[in-house]
């Protein structure tokens, strides 16, 4: 008996938001759209529960908003979304999506933040969706988190389209309301970083050489030269430092090795020992002789996603202006088969003289991070973290759920797992057991076996093994990014393609060495 009131009802609405709509001028003129959370329902509740800037909303608009969501349909749930036209002149176009519980928080089983996601992933879905309606301007509840709610609306608008001739609608998110500036600009901030490693991840690898890699970065960091120091180091320099082993990978390539070097010195104490991140940097990776198999392999421009984080984390905290010393290395160049190119069974020295047999020329990474992490060693650091694409077999241990993380520091463990809570890009602890070692000292021509004494056996673990023969520093910690690097829509609030990540974890890791000191 109800239901012809409630479609009575609705019907008034419809046609009094319509009119609303069709003769404000302002609203045409504007074109601006306003994305508004709302949490569910309280076991015992019986209304619907806003956010506070949601709640502000409705009142002036003298509740019409919570009535439509009301009649509209059942209790919005979380991640879901529900558009709505001609509430207020200001934002001809609201769209209200769902947060999930409101007492939400950090979840000890899943290792993140529900709250903070639900949020990303929620204004994410907001603004793709004024993105489908083509409205340029998008005004973001903050959602009780101002951060989590600007990278979300700035991960979520993110698609690499440069190559296209025809563009996704650009939408430029803005804070709605005046709470929560500080923190939505530094979410801007942290979104922004992780889109340029997506960026230089999903760009094709004969636009992203190494030589346009290193140059993308000098100019992202051109505006902070009071702050940054940039040497783009050439192959004569390479040679110098007698980095063979990074040597033996690029030679099979004509395009020319860059050893990248970013120094950024937010800590006007210099005795202040420096934090060195280390990314592996192969901007294509055909897996030389050893040749990867054709299907995927265009993927593999992407094996270079260990500097595009590390990098991008420098530009964010140099744009935070955080007060700590970071120092960048990331060697750069590519994996091709060519005449010149390692073949298995060689033998090349590394920086610090080992010596290592090259039983197969698909395992490159560990062999350019082993100079790169010798030469990290000469700057006295506090603590040294490598980021690389390095093995298909994390991908199979943890898939895109976490990164594996290996480290010799139960401190530096605790630091990197803190802020992947935060982040929501997760971390998982690896196991660094001296079998692994044993595999890959176990050589029959040199001190070392870039794949180990069983092959692929221990995949990972054997990989991070032999980069622990190259490190001298107490706290170091080896992130292998391989099963992160690209999101198949298990990220909400990113798009299909190159992830970025942990380039947020990555930051927030070096802003909380800064509370903590």
């Amino acid at each position: 008996m109800f239901l012809p009131c409630r479609q009575a009802l609705q019907f008034v609405l419809r046609r009094h938001n319509c009119r609303l709509f069709s003769v404000s001028q302002s609203s045409r003129n504007a074109r601006k759209g306003l994305v508004l959370g709302v949490y569910e329902k309280d076991k015992n509740g019986d209304s619907t529960r806003f956010t506070e800037a949601g709640a502000a909303f409705d009142t002036s608009v003298s509740g019409k908003l919570s009535q439509m969501l009301t009649i509209s349909g059942p209790p919005l749930k979380k991640g879901r979304s529900r558009v709505f036209y001609g509430l207020h002149e200001d934002f001809p176009t609201v769209v209200v999506v769902g947060l999930g519980n409101s007492s939400a928080g950090v979840c000890g089983k899943e290792n993140w933040d529900i709250c903070k996601e639900n949020v990303r992933a929620a204004v994410a879905t907001g603004c793709r969706v004024l993105q489908g309606l083509e409205v340029p301007v998008a005004e973001v509840d903050p959602c009780g988190d101002g951060q989590s709610a600007a990278e979300g609306a700035v991960l979520g608008l993110f698609d690499y389209d440069d190559l296209k001739s025809k563009k996704k609608f650009k939408v430029t998110p803005q804070l709605y309301g005046s709470t929560d500036r500080a923190a939505w600009e530094k979410g801007v901030l942290y979104g922004e970083g992780q889109n340029l490693a997506r960026w230089l991840m999903e760009s094709p690898a004969n636009y992203v050489t190494p030589t346009v890699f290193a140059d993308t970065i000098e100019q992202k960091l051109a505006s902070h030269s009071d702050r940054v120091v940039i040497y783009k180091r050439p192959q004569v320099w390479i040679e110098e430092q007698q980095m063979g082993a990074f040597l033996s990978v690029s030679k099979g390539s004509e395009e020319p090795p860059v050893f990248l070097e970013v120094h950024y010195n937010g800590n006007p104490d210099n005795s202040k020992a420096p934090l060195v991140l280390v990314g592996k940097g192969i901007t294509f990776d055909s897996g030389g002789i050893s040749l990867k198999p054709p299907s995927g392999m265009d993927a593999m421009r992407a094996d270079m996603g260990g500097a595009a984080t590390v990098c991008s984390a420098i530009v964010t905290a140099a744009a935070l202006r955080l007060p700590v010393n970071i120092i960048g290395l990331a060697p750069l160049c590519e994996n091709m088969p060519s005449g010149k190119a390692n073949k298995p069974g060689d033998v090349v020295r590394a920086k610090n003289g080992k010596t290592i047999q090259v039983d197969n020329t698909d395992a490159e990474g560990r062999l350019i991070l082993a100079d790169a992490l010798c030469y990290a060693h000469s700057f006295n650091p506090k603590a040294v973290v490598n980021a690389a694409t390095l093995t298909g077999a994390m991908d199979v241990a943890l898939g895109s759920a976490a990164a594996g993380v290996f480290t010799n520091s139960d401190w530096l463990w605790g630091q990197l797992q803190k802020a992947s809570v935060i982040t929501g890009d997760r971390v998982w602890r690896m196991p660094l057991f001296q079998h692994y070692s044993r595999q890959v000292t176990d050589s029959q021509l040199a001190d070392l076996n870039n794949i180990g004494k069983y092959s692929r056996s221990g995949g990972a673990c054997t990989a991070a093994a032999f980069l622990r023969e190259f490190v001298k520093a107490d706290h170091w910690a080896h992130l292998d990014i391989a099963g992160v690097m690209s999101n198949k829509d298990e990220v909400p609030y990113l798009r299909k393609g190159m992830s970025g990540r942990p380039t947020r974890t990555l930051v927030e890791f070096a802003a909380g060495l800064v509370s903590e000191s």
